[in-house]
């Protein structure tokens, strides 16, 4: 039973798995007083790590050995003259928080794609988002923005062509894209007590972790070490964490709880990445500060929710793993993007109904043929790259998106 429910989530997780400058102001909590309570059965996320309990502000500071992004980071968040303000927050930049969620090399290549659309069609670099969160995949990506790397440059990358002398130089250390680590079987079975004592916490408190999350906990630990993930992040010269907020989810694996790393608590940033991008039953559980983390994707495909106290505008969402519509496909990856689908879907409902816009950019049917059954293909990568792009061009020529991206539409 351990075995197949192994294979199971072996499956899903493949398809869920890369400039600071002056401090800004902090990160306004939203208001809840005039906000009705989130009905029973709403999709919610579990609570937050007992250890580090979640600020009432989160409060940006200044990193000295981080380099500002020339025009992109700004103390000053005021709107120039003559551009549109959402409701009544006139003479300021919008409020934007951008989530990357999981996926695989696919997923990086995905958002590439969708980051260079963004910025191609409305002028609104992504390196200005207030608050970044990132899951997996997600998690690299939403380091390299903090780091500096344009969305152009990211997307050359992917397309393996020629970046920036700015681009090249960021990237100096970390060295072209590395293939992923051949797929491996898993370690030993864990002990029928451990997996005793799991599954009687799960049943004391059947809320407060995901299904998925509470099986990563259950399943042989992996052999690969994510290494290599961390000493790419480390490659960009990240000695810290950037004063511009990073959010990156993980989830503990003794009793899968999400953990929002740069919210929650700052570990070692190269560390918490490969925490949020260690995929259960492949790689080894990265342990911080003596507790043993795994993919955030095992909570959520992009953990968008964790944005709901935070006072924003608008909410842009990449998420590689779910699907644009309802045509049914039939493939092998259908059910997993079916269910990721449902998972933003309930994500993006809570932040709504805190009065931000949130607009998701998920592969089309199209774009899912392009990605294929195997989102670790790394032979795939400048494909996916362009398909996405074009696909989130297309979508955002459209009358309705345009009306709702609001202010940082040029």
């Amino acid at each position: 039973m351990i075995a197949s429910a192994r294979g199971v989530l072996r499956a899903a997780l493949w398809f869920g798995m890369g400039p600071t400058g002056a401090s800004r102001p902090s990160l306004q909590k939203r208001p809840t007083d005039k906000w009705p309570p989130v009905p029973v059965g709403e999709l919610k996320c579990v609570p937050r790590i007992a250890d580090h309990p979640k600020p009432q502000r989160v409060e940006l500071r200044h990193v000295g050995d981080h380099v500002a992004a020339p025009g992109v980071m700004s103390s000053a968040r005021h709107a120039t003259e003559g551009e549109a303000t959402f409701g009544d927050a006139a003479n300021r930049e919008p409020q934007v928080g951008l989530v990357l969620g999981a996926g695989g090399v696919a997923g990086g290549a995905f958002h590439a794609g969708v980051l260079a659309a963004i910025e191609e069609s409305t002028g609104w670099d992504p390196r200005r988002a207030t608050v970044v969160v990132g899951t997996s995949a997600g998690s690299i990506t939403s380091t390299s923005l903090r780091a500096g790397l344009t969305a152009a440059d990211m997307f050359a990358r992917a397309e393996d062509r020629p970046m920036s002398p700015a681009g090249t130089r960021l990237l100096a250390g970390v060295g072209p894209p590395r293939r992923p680590p051949a797929l491996r079987s898993g370690g030993r079975l864990r002990p029928p007590g451990d997996i005793a004592v799991r599954l009687a916490r799960a049943a004391a408190h059947p809320l407060e972790a995901r299904p998925l999350a509470l099986l990563a906990g259950l399943m042989p630990e992996g052999t690969v070490d994510a290494d290599f993930i961390s000493e790419g992040i480390a490659g960009l010269a990240l000695g810290s964490w950037p004063s511009e907020p990073l959010w990156v989810c993980a989830v503990r694996q003794r009793d899968g709880h999400l953990v929002v790393f740069g919210r929650d608590h700052r570990p070692a940033l190269p560390v918490a990445v490969a925490a949020s991008c260690a995929i259960p039953g492949f790689f080894r559980p990265v342990r911080i500060d003596g507790e043993a983390f795994v993919d955030g994707g095992t909570h959520s495909p992009t953990n968008a929710d964790v944005l709901v106290d935070v006072d924003l505008d608008l909410v842009l969402v990449s998420s590689p793993m779910s699907m644009a519509g309802r045509r049914v496909r039939l493939a092998v990856d259908q059910p997993s993007r079916r269910w990721s689908r449902l998972v933003l879907e309930a994500e993006a409902r809570r932040l709504r109904r805190r009065g931000m816009q949130v607009i998701a950019f998920q592969p089309t049917a199209e774009d899912a043929a392009v990605i294929g059954p195997n989102p670790m293909d790394p032979d795939r990568r400048a494909a996916v790259a362009h398909q996405a792009r074009e696909s989130a061009l297309r979508r955002l020529e459209r009358a309705d998106t345009r009306a709702r991206l609001g202010a940082i539409s040029a």
